[in-house]
């Protein structure tokens, strides 16, 4: 056998040899060399010289198919990474309840909420010993806000909060702080705008207001000036001096109340390097300045300088019935539900005159 071997090194020899069906006994051959063909996953042997060629090729069946499914990698999402930090989207600001003040009035089975209003009247007479002329008299009104209740509802199942969990969002909290958003964006709403259909009005369309002024240029013009500025907010404040009879000074606290957008205006600077702040600021001590994106109306850009109270009585306040009233929480089979309640009478302006406005700016 070993000479067999040794005349396999002769390719003439070798392709003779299996020809004659040797091919077999000279692999058989190679366990001496330690070099074995396991016949278990298919038959052993030598391919028969091809016709157009006397290469020799050594024949073993193909590797068995794979039982599962060829994959080059593992699955993608095992490389991706869930930032644990929720991520909330902003809403614009709430600022009614600063610019106004916020008060409770009533309750939330008020329907109706009553101001009375009383203005002394009289006449003077010449004296005289026996003369019984001069009297006084108290004139009263009763002006009314009509109160508006509003609701929604939270909702959650036991399975919802299981999906929810294994992405690590405490899904019934969330939910919470959505319907306690969701309240107080409306409730800033009709302090703005009131309710419509209602005796509920809000700061900014109230029917007692007085008619706006036109600024003297556009405050975000390049062109206008810082003294232009400051020319137009004191006549705002000049108007409301007239509007309320001389009842209001310089030194009084008051919010000039304006959009974000126009803001920015009060920071123009003039040749002396002085800015409109600095000139509020030194000539109305007690002035504030807040923004509200409700003041970019379809009708312009509007600004309100709001006198803040008079004697003691506030000009203005937001005023509800109730804010967030958490009703019972309702069991179903797998699932929960829970009303949230509030009620609102817009912005009850007490002294209309103390709030002059200006529109186009």
């Amino acid at each position: 056998m070993h000479s067999q071997l040794k005349a396999a090194l002769d390719r003439v020899a070798l392709d003779a040899a299996i020809k004659a069906g040797h091919g077999k006994q000279l692999l058989k051959s190679l366990e001496a060399f330690g070099i074995v063909y396991d016949e278990r996953i298919g038959a052993v042997d030598f391919m028969r010289p091809d016709v157009n060629t006397s290469d020799l090729r050594l024949a073993a069946d193909a590797q068995p198919e794979l039982v599962t499914q060829s994959n080059a990698g593992i699955p993608a999402f095992f490389t991706n990474f869930v930032d644990p930090k929720i991520i909330e989207v902003l809403v614009s600001p709430m600022r009614a309840a600063v610019i106004a003040g916020e008060t409770k009035k009533g309750d939330w089975i008020t329907n109706v909420a009553w101001f009375p209003v009383i203005e002394s009247t009289g006449e003077v007479s010449s004296y005289g010993d026996y003369n019984s002329n001069g009297s006084v008299e108290v004139n009263a009104n009763f002006p009314q806000r009509q109160a508006y209740h509003y609701q929604t509802f939270t909702q959650w199942g036991e399975r919802e909060l299981a999906i929810a969990g294994a992405a690590r969002i405490d899904w019934a909290s969330r939910l919470n702080i959505a319907s306690i958003l969701l309240l107080n964006k409306y409730q800033n709403q009709t302090y703005f705008f009131g309710v419509s259909g209602l005796q509920n009005y809000g700061l900014l369309n109230d029917p007692s207001l007085y008619a706006p002024i036109a600024p003297t240029a556009a405050w975000n013009n390049p062109s206008t000036t810082a003294e232009q500025i400051y020319e137009d907010i004191r006549r705002m404040f000049v108007q409301a001096q007239t509007q309320a009879n001389g009842t209001i000074d310089m030194r009084m606290q008051m919010t000039l109340a304006l959009s974000p957008t126009i803001e920015p205006a009060l920071a123009k600077t003039n040749t002396y390097n002085v800015n409109v702040m600095d000139m509020l600021k030194k000539n109305f001590p007690n002035l504030t300045v807040e923004s509200a994106v409700e003041y970019s109306t379809l009708a312009g850009e509007l600004a309100q300088l709001i006198v803040k109270n008079i004697d003691g009585q506030e000009t203005a306040t937001a005023a509800f019935t109730e804010k967030m009233r958490a009703h019972a929480v309702v069991q179903d089979t797998s699932s929960w539900k829970q009303k949230k309640s509030q009620g609102t009478f817009g912005t009850v302006i007490f002294r209309p005159f103390a709030i002059s406005q200006m529109i186009g700016l």
